[in-house]
């Protein structure tokens, strides 16, 4: 091998000292490093809950669409009180669910999106709640009755084969009642007081009975960075369909819009907040049945996906 002892080397390439004059005016360019790769978007994780008599299989489509338009990113369909555990008290459930997503939130300084369907988005709300110190940036309430239920449907008829939504309270706001989840969001227009009164769930998240933890459930909530509400008037199951939107009937079963509702004026847990800081996004789309909101693209395209940093 010849060797440079008369010559200089650069980077392992042996020159005559007269080539080097050559190269003298390329040794800026050689220097240089290597051209990094190019960086790829990195997105907060999700997080799925589902909803009544639902599991964590229902919601392959939604996997299949984050992971085409959000490759990488990490999604976690929670797969906890399925089917029939689904009708355990939704305090229990918050319990459950809570336990389940304060690891995911942990690992995720940047923090976190919450897709939350029917049931579920009652449970997500009652989550960032009672979460001291939850890191949740997207809430996505995907159909969720969030002002109540009122309404007779299938699963109704099933639970409670020999009551209807009329003669319902009943046994919901009994207590034996309050220990169905479905009980804990009944919501009875023409029966207000037996409803502020027994309701377990649905009347304290709402700030609706006074309770000693109702200033720091607002404070707690009021971190979330946006609240998106999707549903729709071809739902089916949420009665009325504008519960998803923080709607609800009067006692005339007439329906008061959000900003008509005395929790929203009294802003009793930040609904006027979060307006004010043009935090809520509301995404109303015809068509979609009750059990197709997960599986639809065209709503995940348009309501779900733009809020998936």
């Amino acid at each position: 091998m010849k060797s440079c002892g008369s010559m200089l080397g650069l980077r392992g390439i042996c020159l005559p000292r007269t080539g080097v004059l050559f190269l003298l005016p390329l040794l800026p360019l050689l220097l240089l490093p290597a051209t990094p790769a190019p960086h790829r978007a990195t997105y907060k994780p999700v997080i799925v809950v589902h909803g009544l008599f639902d599991s964590s299989y229902s919601f392959r489509h939604l996997l299949e669409y984050i992971n085409q338009t959000h490759p990488g990113t990490v999604v976690t369909v929670l797969d906890l009180f399925d089917g029939r555990e689904s009708l355990r008290p939704l305090w229990e459930q918050v319990q459950g669910f809570g336990e389940a997503v304060a690891p995911i939130m942990a690992k995720a300084p940047e923090g976190v999106h919450l897709i939350c369907y029917s049931q579920g988005g009652l449970v997500c709300r009652a989550l960032l709640s009672v979460m001291d110190d939850h890191n949740v940036d997207s809430f996505i309430s995907l159909s969720s009755p969030q002002m109540g239920q009122y309404g007779d449907t299938d699963y109704l008829k099933w639970l409670f084969p020999t009551s209807m939504r009329s003669n319902l309270y009943r046994i919901c706001y009994s207590p034996w009642g309050q220990e169905f989840s479905i009980c804990n969001y009944w919501h009875d227009p023409h029966h207000d007081d037996l409803y502020l009164n027994a309701s377990s769930f649905l009347a304290l998240i709402n700030g609706e009975r006074d309770h000693p933890n109702a200033t720091a459930w607002r404070k707690n909530f009021l971190r979330v960075g946006h609240l998106v509400l999707i549903g729709g008037p071809d739902d089916g199951v949420i009665t009325p369909w504008q519960s998803s939107f923080f709607g609800f009937y009067d006692a005339n079963e007439t329906v008061l819009e959000m900003e008509e509702q005395p929790v929203y004026l009294r802003d009793s847990f930040g609904l006027k907040t979060l307006v004010a800081r043009g935090a809520i996004v509301r995404c109303p789309m015809a068509g979609i049945p009750h059990t197709a909101w997960h599986s639809n693209r065209t709503l995940y395209d348009a309501c779900i996906e733009p809020w998936l940093s």
